[in-house]
């Protein structure tokens, strides 16, 4: 057995285990954690004593005034449970406005904490990501020294405020942001006390900024055009605009829903979804062969090769698998609709992997859990665990050329045309004009003839001005 001998060890030939060694830790860790709460709770109160020394009563004698101890409790911290011994303050002072005693609130343990914020933010985190609420105490308790505090009961609590917080985000106002791009999918849950699953309807949008964001989630049936249509009917209640592009799986319920609500919005189908498809019609021995040529088509670098690419494909595999090479004919158009976007965007536009891979998470959850109680619960769960990832999401490549693309501008092969004949439409030219009037805001420390100029009205008759203005300044000074 390994063993930690001590100085006075080698003295005395007494020995300790590392088990004993470790809790020694744990103690000293707790004592000190103890020590400076106790040391920083009496500053807090003797400094909240000493700004008031001065106000009395009619007898002469101070309000405010220290009054012991309030009884120990302990707190669970990230240094496992440490006693608190809070000390007490006597206000007598009266608030002139509602007439009742003023009360002292200690900033650092406030009145009946039993954890520190921080445990408070990591239990949801252990329960989202599989921790079953009824683990919390055989799983925390002993490493944090304390199970006060870690009852299902507050997770229960936690859920409830997740599907008001949910409910609140299926309500905001949308005319105030503008998505360009949208990526859209139905993830399939399953729900622990239902026979059916729970159709997750997904939206995530790109501002006109370059910022990923969660548009819109719901509870749908089996990603039906009917639950798809009222999805996109409730956001463009509330003020969202139609996206540019919006990129898909082969499911037909979102595309029909899209149509009707949407119709001037281009469609990409994902290369990820169709690649799958066009393998399960295709014997394993040729997979290899053809996931070489389908790279082929999506990797090319412009739309011309990856029509020579297709040939190619057509004319490998159409005698044998005309099934396989009809999935990529039919949809051809939509499958490379990317090609008239800015390069840099194209590794995102081809595949809908940023709902692919957020929601990974989601159904490692659900796979440990079995899935969650039900309907409810599991949307307040995915809301969740999509606010969470998406504080860490990156913005677009590029993310100043989106603005040009909601403006309409004209990309061939990936690469801005500079004189088109019809560069940018009437609605883009007002949608650049706006975006970049903000841009010739006033310059505070700068004569007045070296300010730039009020209105970009004059400027924005060209369609070529605003772009480079738009490409000189970038969008980081653009507000939308």
């Amino acid at each position: 057995m390994l063993t930690v001998i001590s100085d006075s060890a080698d003295r005395d030939g007494s020995t300790a285990t590392a088990g004993s060694a470790s809790s020694v830790i744990d103690e000293l860790v707790r004592e000190g954690a103890r020590r400076m709460l106790a040391e920083a709770l009496r500053a807090e109160v003797d400094a909240y004593v000493a700004r008031f020394a001065d106000e009395r009563d009619d007898n002469g004698r101070r309000l405010v005034v220290r009054n012991g101890h309030h009884e120990p409790r302990d707190v669970v911290t990230s240094a496992g449970a440490v006693e608190v011994h809070a000390p007490r303050v006597n206000d007598k002072r009266i608030d002139s406005e509602t007439g009742e005693r003023q009360r002292f609130c200690s900033a650092i343990l406030p009145p009946w904490a039993r954890k520190t914020p921080k445990i408070g933010e990591v239990l949801p985190l252990l329960y989202l990501h599989g921790l079953s609420s009824g683990d919390f105490v055989p799983a925390l308790g002993q490493f944090l020294g304390s199970a006060k505090g870690l009852s299902s009961s507050t997770i229960t609590k936690l859920t409830e405020t997740w599907k008001a917080e949910q409910r609140a985000f299926a309500d905001r106002d949308l005319s105030s942001v503008d998505y360009v791009y949208l990526w859209a999918d139905g993830i399939h849950v399953n729900i622990r006390l239902e026979e059916d699953k729970l159709c997750l309807l997904v939206m995530i949008g790109v501002r006109a900024d370059g910022r990923k964001e969660l548009v819109a989630l719901a509870d749908g049936y089996r990603e039906s055009a009917g639950s798809w249509a009222d999805l996109l009917r409730d956001c463009k209640r509330r003020g969202m605009r139609a996206p540019v592009l919006a990129v898909g799986d082969g499911a037909l319920g979102f595309w029909g829903a899209l149509r009707e609500v949407f119709p001037d919005t281009r469609e990409q189908r994902c290369w990820f979804h169709k690649l799958s498809n066009v393998l399960a019609v295709l014997p394993k021995s040729a997979h290899p062969g053809a996931k070489k040529a389908l790279a082929e088509i999506w990797n090319a670098e412009d739309k011309r090769h990856a029509l020579d690419a297709v040939k190619a494909f057509e004319a490998a595999y159409g005698a044998k698998f005309p099934k396989a090479v009809a999935k990529i004919t039919d949809d051809l158009d939509k499958l490379l609709a990317f090609y008239d976007y800015p390069a840099q965007h194209w590794i995102h536009l081809r595949t809908t992997n940023p709902i692919e891979s957020t929601f990974a998470t989601v159904r490692n959850r659900s796979k440990i859990t079995k899935g969650p109680g039900s309907r409810t619960a599991g949307l307040a769960m995915a809301f969740k665990l999509i606010e969470a990832a998406q504080s860490r999401w990156r913005a677009v490549n590029a993310p100043h050329l989106v603005a040009l693309v909601r403006a309409g501008v004209k990309f061939e092969n990936g690469k801005l045309v500079e004189r088109p004949d019809d560069t940018i439409t009437e609605e883009g030219l007002k949608d650049l004009d706006a975006q970049v009037s903000t841009i010739a805001r006033p310059r505070p420390g700068l004569p007045a003839r070296d300010q730039p100029r009020q209105n970009c009205t004059d400027t924005a008759q060209s369609p070529v001005n605003v772009i480079l203005v738009v490409l000189l300044f970038g969008y980081a000074d653009v507000r939308i």
